[in-house]
């Protein structure tokens, strides 16, 4: 695989796990509790494969950018989290940063 497909599944996995850290209260259920280590844990393993092909700050951009504004959509579209004007000008802002330094590689 390549590490740009490594990244994305670190990606997914950070996401899950974020989404399931909310879902956990606060380690008190076993389920979420179990779904955020391994999400972590997976998150970390990809990303860490994706490091040997595709340069760290590059990665670790991508990876914070995509993950934050994702987890806000998340946030806003199933919890219910309102997001301000300028939340969503961030959002907008965080993606085309991503796509920016993408264009950049």
């Amino acid at each position: 695989m390549s590490g740009w497909t490594y990244l994305f599944l670190a990606i997914l996995s950070e996401i899950l796990a974020s989404s399931a850290l909310k879902a956990s209260q606060g380690f008190s259920r076993f389920l979420p509790s179990l779904v955020v280590v391994g999400g972590y844990g997976l998150a970390f393993y990809f990303l860490s494969l994706s490091l040997k092909t595709v340069p760290l700050s590059l990665a670790y951009a991508v990876w914070a950018g995509v993950g934050t504004a994702a987890i806000a959509l998340i946030g806003a579209f199933f919890f219910g989290e309102a997001i301000s004007p300028k939340g969503w000008l961030g959002i907008a802002l965080v993606a085309a940063g991503v796509v920016l330094i993408r264009l950049g590689d």
